[in-house]
């Protein structure tokens, strides 16, 4: 069985399946698509298995010619997990949220295993991209996928392979990130490892799933606890009088044993935010308290409100009270030069904004219209910049700095910038950094 899927894989003939067609899934599935794979992708959202098949990607990023490209070279996407059983890898990149107690939310996770279980066969290879926490390979995908009787490492393989892609960087593609895979068995690591190593230039194979698992963890928490440092020490060298931009850029001249991260607004993507939350969870059952990680993570959450708070100082400065004041949002993207909205926290400062009573707009480039979300709702589309629209606002709340804003034409007329980004580096009289 292992034998002829491998063959399969080497020889490009598998078809591969791809559950979740976001901003994972989707590079994923032009990447074997390109290489010659046949590519068979499924989503539970109609209208978005309706746009691919019409070769639209509806992300930004990827361009519509290469998912048409794909559709001609035999890609198609459905709704149907009936048609599971015509793949011969299934890789799963679906969600894994917090719920509303900042804990795991496994759902799209398990409803997927669910919904595949029942048409899975001998033969295939199941690999879970979705970040979490340690153990959730073996104690929730692999119970589901050989509820039917299949043996896993034998007539079933399973693999844990995280994502890494970083919307809208250009320096990195799907190809060119190294890929972590760890197997249930031995087998199973053969059998990843063949997978991705078709569509992939380096494969880095680990013992285990949850060492896998682990990784993924541990990239993002490094990423989370540097931020939050960095956030802390915003605050203190504000308070100081100091420019926290200037003395990162004077730390990072050092060529060894520093790595120079940013403060903003907040953490924002589908992992960083939430990564460290899944760790932390995991670590109680073992009767652990991860204090440091914690730590970090309220620092990051409390940003929001810091940048509310540097708002309402700078309004009262000028006699004016937040109450009734409209007040102009600057890029509503996680990061710049995206449209990708996953835990933004320029969401989180519009919402402060609103239930302080303050009128808030937005003005993006990336996102025209303000997406639909989980769990944040607003009526609202991007406001064209021009000087007569700057003019008409309070204060402008800069939270996501992308490249296309005219950051001059910015400056000469607002009233009041409140600017997390650190853009405006020479102190300036309608300037507050925050």
């Amino acid at each position: 069985m292992k034998d002829i899927l491998l063959d399969r894989l080497n020889t490009r003939t598998a078809v591969i399946g791809i559950i979740g067609l976001g901003y994972v899934g989707q590079p994923l599935a032009l990447r074997y698509s390109q290489i010659g794979f046949k590519v068979l992708g499924f989503d539970i959202d109609a209208e978005k298995v309706a746009q691919l098949n019409a070769g639209h990607s509806g992300i930004e990023h990827i361009a519509d010619a290469d998912i048409a490209a794909a559709n001609a070279g035999g890609m198609s996407c459905t709704t149907d997990f009936t048609r599971i059983p015509e793949a011969d890898a299934i890789i799963i990149c679906v969600p894994t949220p917090l719920n509303k107690y900042r804990e795991p939310d496994l759902t799209f996770v398990t409803s997927t295993c669910d919904s595949i279980a029942p048409h899975l066969r001998a033969g295939q290879v199941v690999s879970l991209e979705s970040t979490t926490y340690p153990g959730t390979t073996e104690e929730e995908v692999n119970p589901r996928i050989s509820s039917g009787g299949l043996v896993i490492g034998q007539t079933i393989f399973s693999v844990y392979s995280p994502e890494r892609e970083d919307p809208g960087n250009e320096s990195f593609t799907t190809r060119t990130i190294p890929k972590v895979v760890g197997g249930h068995t031995p087998d199973c690591l053969e059998v990843g490892i063949a997978l991705y190593s078709q569509a992939i230039e380096k494969v880095v194979p680990v013992s285990s799933t949850k060492a896998a698992e682990m990784t993924k963890l541990l990239e993002n928490i490094h990423r989370a606890v540097n931020i939050g440092l960095v956030n802390e020490m915003k605050i203190v060298a504000d308070r100081m009088g100091i420019d926290i931009f200037e003395v990162i850029d004077a730390a990072a001249t050092k060529p060894f044993g520093f790595t120079p991260y940013y403060p903003g607004p907040g953490l924002g993507g589908h992992c960083i935010p939430i990564d460290p939350f899944y760790l932390t969870w995991k670590a109680r059952e073992y009767g652990l308290h991860t204090r440091f990680i914690e730590l970090s993570g309220e620092v990051n959450q409390a940003m929001p409100a810091y940048v509310l708070g540097k708002l309402v100082s700078g309004l009262n400065d000028r006699g004016r009270a937040l109450k009734d004041a409209k007040i102009l949002v600057l890029g509503i993207a996680y990061k710049k030069n995206v449209d990708d909205m996953r835990e933004s926290p320029a969401v989180q400062v519009m919402e402060l904004i609103r239930n302080n009573g303050g009128i808030v707009h937005y003005s993006d480039p990336h996102v025209p219209v303000f997406p639909k979300m989980r769990e944040h709702r607003f009526d609202l589309s991007s406001v064209q910049l021009t000087p007569e629209s700057l003019a008409g606002y309070d204060a402008v709340v800069l939270t996501t700095n992308h490249d296309g804003f005219d950051y001059e034409m910015i400056r000469t007329h607002s009233r009041l910038i409140i600017d997390s980004r650190g853009i405006y580096r020479e102190p300036q009289e309608n300037i507050v950094k925050a």
